[in-house]
């Protein structure tokens, strides 16, 4: 009989098409043909990226730090130390440009995840011509895992009616384990997502600690994969939250740090600057700079603080290394993992930091970490430092941040902070180890004085790992890589580094770095953006960028200036930012966020940007339909927030109240006896001046209590977002948490309704709007 087969077509494919067996009618007369598992070439290495949050150059014991961190110690012995590594100031560009290769603005990531004013190199999503370092990996064969902070997906793009096309699994992660957002509690996480799905989870048992928790997802994931799989190389992306602010830490690992800081910031930076010159991080004769002394970022002599001061803040900076330890500790329990798989000797591990050290905790630190963190002004009468007992300091009561002079010395010995383009923003440690791939000569210190910056790290795993990244991406071009290879800089100590030159830009500040010059700003809000601002420092003799040289070589300035402005049109740094308020700009696709909500009885939690749209900036009414209420019912009946600030109605003992807690100071309001049977309770709140609320309980319509005016809750707070019939997690009440854990409630709920009100005139949006039409008006 004649084979029937016709051509195939663009919209119907031959199925035989390019199959390498032979077909016939039966299997008697055909032969099988099987597709080769997609697999590295060679012996491939398994990759584990190791990122922290926010931790400074010299906060681990192979870049200085005195913080006992044997496992990393081992790594730097056995592998290398970047001592010139530089990477983004800020968390999510720093991100998007380790997993892509891409500057960051190419990317669309000017800043963190958390804004959306409509311009290109703020779109806040990775490019579908752009593949990850997870896309091309697995592509080629190996399991990708991530456990942690991901914070490359848009916050309102972070909940669970998204289209998720940002989230990890998209973006070429086999499994995902973590938070989605930039910040959490270490003792209570807001919003725990695994997958692909948000997790709705009452209470956290008895001890947890998320750093622990996120390597023991990872350690699973890796045993996992090995119990079905002997070969497979995987790609596993550790992403702590940790040492970022809100600063939480096991009361075992503050112990062991206890005392160590009471000699206090100046001392530190002595001492560590001492073993880092000792290490060769430095060549003797290197600049210690003073303390910071820029206005707004200054730090004052630590003997000049009163004693009561030197206790509260050395228990910040023991709670700081706790986290650091802590973290050392769960990467011993994931290496210990490998070696008794017998694979740590050809796993590549790095260990690095997304920015440098933070100044956000202020001059004098902070025990109510979402007071401070607003970036909005505020009134004259806000606390940005709710009083808390020092013994509660980083445990799970407070949200804490440490005073700036903790971060100058975790950045020692550069200038400034996470956010500016000087070199305590940029500059951070990098560890590299691969005992079977990266061996080094005798003579070899492992320590790299080489540029290389965050974009190389795409291109140097793939080389190290044998992966040709491909150029099409899902049947178009996929852009081209910023960053270059360094694997030849670590198995040669002479190779000269090949990245030559680089831009950076964070909030208005900038710098350009072309073969040992820097030119770098430190843009102040709002003024103009002019040559003024620019410094110049040779960093071939002053590393530590000591000395301003652009008076000395205007030339040199010119030329990197020039270079500065054509690479920002290049790779789509403008608009910058000014004092136009047009970052508060949102996506006008956002207004559904302000329209009436009703979630009914057993809705998951809704996420945390979600849930503040409904009250920021405004008045707001929440009311609550009970189907039936008996006086023995009890339980809370909405609650938004954490002990970071939030509000909880609930009904105890047969009576309504009603808890605030303004970013850690709580405000009870008794509202009487809930009578038995249907009943519906409303919580009004009105907008007044002062950023503030002014709260009314009624039942059935008849008011029967009232709170005092308190601060509106801003920013991030509150952080956990809204539960019905319960407070998840985090409590906003420590007192009903310890009498009743999350406090149900028992009674029949039907929903709860927010109505939001109108924008408050200082709504940061309204303020944006009304600052353009009046420029409008002048254009």
């Amino acid at each position: 009989m004649t084979n029937p087969r016709t051509p195939g077509t663009p919209n119907r494919r031959d199925p035989y098409d390019g199959f390498a067996g032979k077909v016939g009618r039966t299997f008697a007369e055909s032969e099988p043909s099987w597709q080769p598992p997609r697999r590295p070439g060679g012996r491939a290495p398994n990759i584990v990226v190791v990122l922290v949050d926010d931790m400074g150059y010299s906060d681990i014991g192979p870049f200085g730090s005195e913080v006992p961190t044997p496992v990393l110690d081992g790594l730097a012995e056995d592998g290398l130390r970047l001592a010139n590594y530089h990477t983004m100031p800020l968390c999510s560009p720093a991100r998007a440009a380790l997993l892509t290769g891409l500057n960051p603005h190419r990317v669309g990531y000017s800043t963190v995840a958390n804004f959306d004013p409509g311009f290109p190199g703020y779109g806040m999503e990775v490019g579908e011509d752009v593949p990850t370092l997870a896309e091309v990996l697995h592509d080629a064969g190996y399991a990708t895992y991530a456990v942690g902070k991901w914070h490359l997906t848009r916050d309102s793009a972070s909940n669970a009616a998204d289209d998720r096309r940002n989230w990890p699994l998209q973006k070429g992660f086999d499994r995902y384990y973590g938070v989605l957002e930039g910040l959490t509690s270490l003792f209570h996480p807001h919003q725990l997502v695994r997958d692909n799905s948000p997790l709705d989870i009452d209470e956290l048992p008895d001890g947890y600690y998320y750093t622990d928790d996120i390597t023991d997802e990872a350690i699973s994931m890796v045993k996992s994969l090995r119990a079905h799989d002997p070969d497979k190389p995987f790609f596993l992306y550790v992403a702590h939250n940790a040492v970022h602010g809100p600063l939480q830490a096991k009361p075992a690992d503050i112990e062991r740090q206890r005392g160590r800081y009471d000699g206090g910031w100046d001392a530190l930076r002595t001492t560590r600057f001492a073993r880092q010159i000792a290490d060769g991080l430095f060549p003797e004769g290197t600049a210690l700079p003073g303390r910071n002394s820029e206005t707004g970022h200054d730090v004052g002599p630590w003997e000049e603080l009163a004693p009561e001061q030197q206790r509260r803040y050395a228990r910040y900076m023991e709670v700081y290394a706790a986290m650091v330890d802590n973290i050392d500790q769960n990467l011993g329990r994931l290496t210990g993992t490998l070696r008794a798989l017998g694979e740590l000797d050809n796993t590549i591990v790095v260990f690095t930091s997304d920015n440098g050290g933070t100044g956000e905790g202020g001059a004098e630190g902070t025990r109510s970490y979402f007071s401070r963190f607003v970036h909005q002004p505020v009134p004259d009468d806000w606390n940005e430092d709710v009083d808390r007992d020092t013994d509660l300091i980083g445990g799970p009561q407070s949200l804490v941040h440490y005073p700036r002079g903790w971060g100058m010395a975790s950045n020692t010995p550069f200038r400034l902070y996470k956010g500016q383009t000087y070199a305590g923003g940029v500059r951070v440690p990098f560890v590299i180890s691969w005992p079977e791939g990266l061996r080094r000569a005798t003579d070899d210190s492992g320590i790299r004085q080489q540029y290389q910056y965050v974009t190389d790290i795409t291109p140097t795993l793939l080389e190290l790992a044998g992966v040709r990244r491909p150029e099409r991406w899902l049947s178009r071009p996929a852009q081209e890589l910023d960053g270059v290879s360094f694997a030849p800089v670590l198995r040669d100590v002479r190779t000269p580094s090949a990245h030559t030159e680089q831009y950076c830009e964070m909030s208005g500040n900038r710098s350009y770095y072309r073969d040992g010059w820097k030119l770098v700003t430190l843009h102040r809000p709002g003024t103009p953006y002019d040559d003024g601002e620019w410094a110049l420092y040779d960093l071939r003799t002053d590393p530590t960028e000591t000395t301003d040289v652009a008076e000395d070589h205007p030339e040199v300035v010119k030329e990197l200036a020039a270079a500065w402005e054509a690479a920002a049109w290049r790779d789509g740094v403008f608009p910058l930012a000014d004092g136009s308020g047009a970052l508060a700009r949102r996506n006008p696709a956002e207004e559904r966020f302000h329209r009436p909500l009703t979630l009914l009885a057993g809705t998951p939690e809704l996420e945390r940007y979600r849930s503040s749209r409904l009250i920021s900036f405004r008045s707001f009414d929440v009311t609550v339909d009970l189907d039936e209420h008996a006086v023995s019912d009890q339980g809370v009946l909405v609650s938004h927030g954490d002990q970071g600030g939030g509000y909880s109605l609930y009904v105890e003992d047969g009576r309504l109240r009603f808890a605030y807690n303004e970013y850690g100071e709580l405000h009870e309001t008794d509202a009487g006896p809930l009578p038995a049977g249907r009943r519906s309770v409303t919580l009004s709140a009105t907008a007044e001046e002062g950023l503030r609320w002014e709260f009314r309980i009624l039942i059935d319509g008849v008011e029967t209590g009232r709170s005092d005016s308190v601060h509106q809750l801003i920013g991030m707070a509150p952080l956990q977002g809204i539960s019905v019939g319960v407070d998840r997690k985090s409590p906003v009440s420590w007192p009903v948490y310890e009498r009743h854990g999350s406090f149900r409630y028992t009674g029949h709920l039907r929903s709860v309704t927010y109505n939001p009100g109108a924008q408050a005139p200082y709504d940061p949006a309204v303020v944006a709007h009304a600052l353009k039409e009046a420029a409008a008006a002048f254009e």
